[in-house]
């Protein structure tokens, strides 16, 4: 199978259609522009206390700005305190804590101005706060003494720190407390009984605190609980009473369910836009009470709902206003249920609707900024100039505010400044710069000059025009230099100047010119096209039988483009070719020589250009080869007298005597061990040594009890083994090695599930084999976290965050001591769903057939997991040109990695559909983005459903119609054409007519009597005519034509002279009969008869073998279809005409398919029909098929 891969192609889309997320005005660095922030720590900076804290603060401009900041709303002198410094030619802040200072005296609230000459811009308040993880307070924790039954809360209570602590419980031998519907971790951290059973007793119920932000894990005093159940009870009661008294405790009696959490019938909640809204309700009850979720007056939000512990949490992502409302949480068991509501209001803090984006103007021009935000409570909007309040800043006569817009009239360049827009309510705030910078610039391309771009034919060609100017320069492309301007839909045009070609061919080939233009002047710059041949495999390897130590070679012959330089690498299932002198590289094949068993295995070609790669593998198969019959060898006979000699801690020597070769040379004697501590029964390889050697020197690994056997080889087999040797236990060492297979990964978003492959039994070197697990969060500089555990191969680390890298070693240990130290390998914690959707979702329509979707990539941190690429879903809602609604279909493209783009095909014309897009990890999908909708416009329709023609008349016909069954747009009209045929199948002059879009019938009159027309009939749109069907007609006969036809069939002599000639048939036939009868023979078959050819022998007249023969050219007479001219059925149902038509008319012509049976499968619906003799051929819908293919 050869597969196929484009690799520039996709690279080059990528980093062209980021491009186009740049403003195309992006100002040149080397023109004057206020200052821009490009880099400022988040609102809410919470630091580690013992590091030296860090506050950026990066902007751009010309002339380079200068910085300052504020502390707390005054003015922060940062040379009067020796603990902090700024950064060089950066605003960024360095306040050194690690050599005395404290971070608690630096908490505050921050801010940075960046200024130039032409502005200042201002960075968000900074709030810094050290991280803080305090102790647990000391306590006296009773022991928990419950009756079977009884429902149980184990309080966790943990400090308060910053940021808060991820709780977990765990038992003294680190391992995660089991949960189920019947115990479970409450979102406050305490431990959850709905009722206790007796394996619910143990003294080692831990509460664990981990602060994630110093890397530190917190442990409360372990709690106790004893369970008494019903027996044990009465075993005592029992005991204390006399044989008279009447005694017993009571069963264990179900109860109904409680609510232990939310207490009451109802409760409420406030929660803010775009978080993730946790309603939690645990019940007590026996048996276990089962919980159900439910929205009073609504349905709870598809793909954004989800139930957690046990159904015990009610979980929904992004929330929005849409959510408010009373959630009901309803537990039930057997005996009954209880409910609590739950009133949900979702308040928003400022979210930007429209933000403020630069603005650069020439002298003279207009212009506005826009500062649009939304939030519940609405926020209020303020502006700021240079960082002052507007209503106090230096006047402008070209500005004019309103409101949440400001209004630039007339600008001069002294009216170029930064203005801050602020929106804020009391959940939080918004804050944006957006500059006016005033220039005069003539237009500038900022691409390269002759820039040469590489594609594979049939993919898309990105051609970039990256430009500047003041005024804004309006972009046109030439093919050539002297060329005519690009316009139609085999282009796009994109906003920041790239020209797209979305499906490149060879002719697309050559120079393109792009001429950026304002009123200060004109600017062209060219750019170059080449499209290449893709990289082919025209003779590939194939599967290949050789006997062993035969030679096998595998070809692998290419066509590339000439001007790519191919690379072939040639591997082994999917790795290297072994480094051995028998595989030999040539220029298009692979030889192995000497083929071994070990050659078995699947190879592959894959041939490399700069801009593709194709590959194709094929299997070898290694056989025995068949024994030589001349010379009978066997096997040789088992050594014998095995001795060791020469005992040391890590050696002993080994020495035998062979047994008989059996005609066949001995070539080498294999080794192999029992270790009789570990393993006893199982023989393993050591090593072998050649035939012509007795004696051989073993290592040894501490803490084995050896023996071992001698096993000879030659060249017909092994023989059997040798009695085993005497047996040689070993002294006990410190491991050799560390477990192999080392990896991390969550199974759960909060876990991080560490493997290994053990050790096996020889080299643990020593008794009590144990593993130090080790791990630590990569990259913020912690302490490693250790626990030694007993000899399995699996460790699972709770309460993590979700999905973040973590360095871990696993090493190996026993009652003597540690192996060496082991390498560190870097695994993640555990994925979960995405968080966000993509945003800023766009659909550009190309055609009526083929639409392309943008979307804004989620940021990493959101995806929570291995970013695996975004899923398109779309559907038709209706066709527009209908009006009817049908079942929705929905259709997923799924677009691998971190693409931002990608093509929809096979969309039907002039209609309306909508998409969405979700991001995709390895947990699953996450939610869908707002529904987006998009309309194709009209294509040409279909040919119309039937065609009949009745009534005919001496000079008329009614000619029926029904319209296409796909219009694909507005239908405008029908064509009829139509013309006589006569008797030689010639064809007349040709008629044309146009019919309005809503009529169904006609009446064509004054026609020539007893004359056949051939009629071709298709519909329009205001895109251009659809596909035709032709029928054809004939006018009856004039009456006296017909009245002679009878007289002549009804004449006595013309009767007489009918019955005349049956009866000479008859007589001739008769004689014929007698004749065969009396077996003779004419004296051509005698002579046939005589000289008999025993070729011809079974085609004899008695034996039957011509009785049913017909040669393949009468068959095809019987079967012929009507000759042209011929009437068409009597339901003038659309047939095709022509009767001498070939199979190559049909299909794909001579290319034309079969089945395996040998049936022809030719597309016989597509055949063309013959053109008219006049008029111009009708267009034909595209075909979404094609369209498709041309992006796979």
């Amino acid at each position: 199978m050869m597969k196929k891969r484009s690799i520039s192609a996709s690279k080059a889309s990528l980093v062209l259609f980021l491009c186009q997320m740049i403003s195309a005005l992006d100002v040149p660095l080397d023109l004057s522009q206020p200052p821009t922030i490009t880099q400022q720590s988040p609102k809410d900076y919470i630091v580690d206390p013992r590091e030296n804290i860090v506050i950026q603060c990066e902007a751009k401009g010309k002339p380079p700005p200068s910085f300052s900041w504020t502390r707390n709303g005054t003015h922060f002198d940062i040379d009067k305190d020796a603990q902090v410094t700024m950064k060089p030619n950066s605003g960024t802040l360095v306040i050194n804590i690690m050599n005395g200072g404290k971070a608690e005296a630096y908490e505050g609230v921050y801010q940075c101005t960046a200024r130039n000459e032409r502005g200042a811009a201002i960075s968000n308040n900074i709030v810094i706060r050290p991280s803080r993880s305090p102790l647990w307070t000391k306590e006296k924790l009773e022991p928990n003494q419950v009756r079977e039954g009884d429902s149980l809360v184990l309080h966790c209570r943990p400090p308060v720190g910053l940021p808060p602590p991820i709780i977990f419980w765990m038992d003294n031998a680190f391992q995660r407390l089991p949960q189920s519907e019947r115990v479970s971790q409450g979102l406050n951290g305490d431990l959850y009984f709905s009722n206790v059973q007796p394996e619910d007793t143990r003294e080692d119920y831990i509460c664990y605190a981990r602060f994630n932000h110093t890397q530190t894990i917190q442990q409360k005093q372990p709690i106790s609980v004893k369970v008494f159940s019903m027996d044990s009870l009465n075993d005592t009661i029992a005991a204390n009473l006399s044989d008279t008294d009447i005694y017993g405790a009571k069963p264990v009696t179900e109860r109904q369910p409680i609510l232990l959490t939310p207490t009451g019938s109802t409760s409420t909640k406030v929660e803010l836009r775009g978080n993730v809204l946790l309603l939690e309700c645990i019940a007590a009850g026996l048996p276990t009470p089962v919980i159900r979720w439910i929205k009073e007056g609504g349905e709870l939000p598809v793909n954004r709902t989800f139930f957690e512990n046990f159904k015990k949490t009610l979980k929904i992502i992004d929330v929005s206003e849409a959510d408010s409302g009373n959630y009901k949480c309803i537990a039930r068991n057997m005996l009954g249920s209880v409910h609590h509501v739950i009133s949900v209001t979702v308040k928003a803090a400022p979210y930007w609707i429209t933000a403020p984006r630069n603005l650069v103007l020439s002298p003279g021009e207009d212009g506005t900024l826009i500062c649009r935000a939304n939030g519940n409570p609405k926020p209020n909007i303020s502006w700021f100039a240079n960082g002052v309040p507007i209503a106090i800043a230096p006047e402008d006569p070209s500005r004019k505010v309103d409101g949440d817009t400001i209004i630039f009239s007339h600008v001069q360049e002294r009216s170029s400044a930064v203005y801050q827009c602020n929106a804020s309510n009391e959940y939080g705030y918004l804050l944006a710069n957006a500059f006016v910078n005033v220039l005069a610039e003539p237009p500038r391309v900022l691409t390269p000059a002759n820039k040469l771009y590489q594609v594979i034919a049939d993919s898309p060609a990105l051609l970039d025009c990256a430009y500047f100017g003041s005024p804004k320069p309006e972009i046109e492309w030439f093919k050539g230099v002297k060329g005519s301007i690009l316009r139609g839909n085999e282009y796009v045009f994109h906003d920041n100047g790239t020209l797209e070609i979305p499906v490149a061919q060879k002719d697309s080939t050559g120079t393109y010119t792009c001429v950026a233009r304002n009123e200060l002047g004109k600017v062209q710059n060219e750019v170059r096209l080449e499209v290449k041949d893709p990289t082919m495999i025209i003779k590939q390897p194939e599967y290949k039988v050789i006997q062993r130590y035969g030679q096998v070679s595998f070809e692998c012959i290419i066509k590339h483009d000439s001007t790519l330089l191919p690379t072939v690498i040639w591997l082994k299932d999917n790795d290297e070719l072994p480094d051995d002198e028998r595989f030999l590289v040539g220029k298009d094949n692979l030889t192995i020589m000497n083929v071994t068993d070990k050659d078995d295995g699947t190879y592959t070609c894959i041939v490399n250009t700069t801009l593709d790669s194709v590959s194709a593998s094929a299997v070898l198969t290694v056989v025995a080869a068949p024994p030589t019959p001349a010379i009978i060898y066997a096997r040789p006979n088992p050594p014998f007298d095995l001795e060791l000699t020469g005992q040391l801690e890590r050696s002993v020597e080994l020495s035998w005597i062979p047994g008989d070769e059996n005609n066949s040379p001995i070539k080498n004697f294999v080794i192999e061990y029992e270790d009789g501590l570990h393993e006893p029964g199982v023989w393993h390889y050591q090593t072998e040594v050649p035939g012509t050697q007795t004696t051989v020197q073993l290592k040894l690994s501490p803490y084995v009890n050896y023996s071992f056997r001698v096993i000879a080889v030659n060249e017909i087999g092994r023989s059997q083994p040798s009695e085993p040797s005497e047996q040689y236990l070993t002294k006990s060492a410190n491991p050799d090695e560390n477990p192999s297979n080392v990896q991390g990964i969550g199974s759960e978003p909060d876990n991080l599930v560490i493997t290994w492959e053990s050790l096996k039994g020889f080299q643990s070197n020593g008794p009590g084999l144990q593993y130090k697990v080790s791990w630590r969060q990569k990259d913020v500089d912690d302490e490693w976290t250790s626990v030694i555990v007993a000899n399995v191969s699996k460790y699972i680390v709770s309460g993590t965050p979700t999905f973040v890298p973590y360095e871990i070693k696993v090493q190996a240990l026993n009652d003597l001591g540690y192996a060496p130290e082991p390498s560190e390998v870097i695994g993640h914690s555990g994925e979960d769903l995405p968080m966000v959707a993509p945003g800023n979702v766009q659909v550009h329509v190309i055609n009526s057939t083929l639409a392309k979707v943008h979307w804004d990539p989620v940021p990493l941190k959101t995806v929570r997991g291995h970013l695996q690429g975004y899923k398109v879903y779309y559907w038709k809602v209706q066709s527009l040109s209908r009006r009817s609604r049908r079942h929705v279909e929905k259709k997923i493209l799924t677009f691998r990695g971190n693409k931002t783009f990608g093509m929809l095909p096979g969309l039907e014309p002039y209609s309306s559909y909508k998409l969405n897009v979700r991001v995709v990890n390895g947990k699953g999908e996450g939610p869908a983005s707002p529904d987006k909708v998009f309309k194709t416009p009209e294509g040409v329709p279909s040919s119309p459903s039937f065609l009949k023609i009745t009534n005919p008349t001496l000079d008329s016909l009614t000619l029926e119609w029904g319209s296409p069954t796909h219009p694909n747009g507005v239908l405008t009209s029908y064509i009829l054409k139509f013309q006589p045929i006569n008797n030689t199948h010639e064809l007349g002059p040709l008629v044309e007519i146009r019919i309005p879009a809503n009529e169904s019938s006609l009446i064509l009159k004054n026609l020539n009597y007893s004359t056949r027309y051939k009629f071709y009939f298709n519909a329009q749109t205001s895109v251009g005519s659809g596909s035709q069907i032709t029928e054809e007609a004939v006018t009856i006969m004039d009456e006296a034509m017909a009245s002679r036809q009878i007289d002549i069939a009804t004449q006595g002599w013309f009767i007489g002279l009918m019955c005349a000639v049956a009866l000479l048939i008859l007589i001739l036939l008769i004689v014929c009969f007698i004749r065969r009868n009396k077996g003779g023979k004419y004296p051509v078959k005698e002579k046939e008869d005589a000289h008999a050819d025993p070729e011809i022998q079974p085609m004899k007249e008695d034996d039957g073998t011509f009785g049913e023969y017909r040669s393949l050219e009468s068959d095809a007479e019987d079967h012929k279809p009507l000759k042209k001219g011929s009437r068409t059925p009597s339901d003038r149902t659309v047939k095709k005409e022509d009767s001498d038509d070939s199979l190559v008319d049909y299909g794909e012509g001579v290319n034309g398919q079969f089945n395996e049976d040998g049936s022809f499968i030719g597309q016989y619906s597509g055949k063309k029909e013959k053109e008219p003799a006049e008029g111009n051929e009708s267009s034909e819908a595209p075909s979404p098929v094609n369209a498709m293919n041309s992006f796979v």
